[in-house]
């Protein structure tokens, strides 16, 4: 996926069928407890660091690092003590 830019990473995500693409920006020290989204997701951080849960799995992200979920995977989210932006993809369907 193209990370040039957010208009490029938007225009590529369109292109690959997602339905919409956002920035995401999170306060330093948010924490979500575990969740889920009706939406598939796409992501890449571009500031910032975090930590995104899945089952037993536990990965730090920082900039230029990506992660992808299905719709409805139970996951949860922390971030750093800067916060966090990332870019994503949407796709519900």
């Amino acid at each position: 996926m193209n990370t040039s830019s957010f208009e490029a990473f938007r225009l590529q995500a369109l292109i690959e069928g997602y339905d919409e693409a956002l920035e995401r920006e999170w306060a330093p020290l948010t924490l979500l407890d575990m969740h889920t989204h009706p939406f598939a997701a796409k992501a890449i951080v571009v500031r910032g660091e975090m930590w995104l849960t899945v089952g037993d799995l536990t990965r730090q992200l920082r900039p230029g690092d990506t992660f992808e979920l299905e719709a409805d995977v139970p996951h949860a989210e922390r971030y750093g003590t800067e916060g966090a932006t990332y870019w994503v993809a949407r796709r519900t369907g």
